[in-house]
């Protein structure tokens, strides 16, 4: 399989790539600046012979949401997403590519409390639910022209690369490791493995379209995610970060991220027989230690 991979500089598109090459595909990359495929989202302009003969266009472009929100800094994340996947939509329409697999988030579901959200549940209410809404409905243009579209709608990502998993690291090995807020929200959490992996099996299963979940199959409250940390690093973990210092440090980045609770669970793939390398959250940690 020919497979062209935007956003492939990130922690998952690198991971994607490897694995790819692994397992004998060809690989392309969609970079901006200096490369053999190049490209320019915000004039729309992409290299023509980029997705020449290819079978399959991976999008994981998106800046960083890690960080305080202004006006300015959300019109910018929002644009990372949105005008990359509307060009590469374009671009697929036109060349007949026969399948585009796009990123998006759990953020889509809002903050919904202990409601097991399958993806049949709808939108939820906040800037990144309408944001995902959005960034999915950009891909219209090859839906339309008969692609299979996949929105990757992602969770948190246990990588040892760093990721999630990067600031909290050095802080839960010196015992410093705590609940956030009330800790009875749900954090949508998913291995690097399994990430990866599962996207693999969307490339290769051509009946899969639409929205797609990829978290793990035990979602867990984030009191249990600081307990099952503190077991792996073999630290306890007993502080407790209160909402209102989340708040006053992120703003609404921290009742949209931090706080919110987000009880997905991964019909599509279970249904399509997909097999977890990390069932539990305990296993997903201990890789990513």
């Amino acid at each position: 399989m020919r497979v062209l991979v935007a956003g492939s500089r990130g922690l998952i598109g690198n991971a994607l790539v490897e694995a790819l090459h692994e397992a004998g595909h060809e690989v392309r990359r969609l970079v901006r600046g200096n490369g053999e495929y190049s490209w320019d989202p915000p004039a729309g302009r992409i290299d023509d012979t980029a997705l020449k003969g290819v079978d399959a266009v991976v999008n994981l472009c998106g800046a960083s949401l890690v960080t305080r929100w202004s006006a300015a800094r959300k019109q910018m994340i929002a644009d990372s997403r949105i005008e990359p996947t509307e060009v590469l939509a374009e671009a697929v329409a036109e060349q007949r590519v026969p399948t585009l697999i796009n990123a998006s988030a759990v953020g889509f579901y809002g903050d919904r409390g202990a409601d097991v959200l399958d993806e049949t549940a709808p939108r939820g209410d906040g800037f990144l639910a309408h944001l995902c809404e959005a960034w999915e409905a950009a891909t219209a243009p090859a839906k339309r022209a008969g692609a299979r579209v996949a929105h990757l709608r992602t969770g948190l990502v246990l990588s040892r690369r760093g990721g999630l998993l990067g600031p909290l690291k050095p802080l839960f090995r010196l015992g410093l490791g705590g609940r956030l807020g009330d800790g009875r929200q749900y954090m949508p959490w998913i291995s690097e493995r399994d990430e990866v992996g599962a996207i693999r099996f969307l490339l290769e299963h051509e009946t899969l379209a639409g929205p797609v979940n990829l978290a793990g199959p035990e979602p867990v409250t984030n009191a249990e995610f600081t307990r099952a940390f503190g077991r792996v690093v073999r630290r306890p973990a007993p502080w407790w970060v209160p909402g209102a210092a989340l708040e006053l440090a992120l703003g609404e980045a921290a009742d949209e991220m931090a706080l919110v609770s987000q009880r997905a669970v991964p019909a599509v793939l279970q249904e399509a027989g997909y097999t977890f390398a990390h069932s539990t959250v305990d296993t997903a940690l201990a890789a990513a230690r």
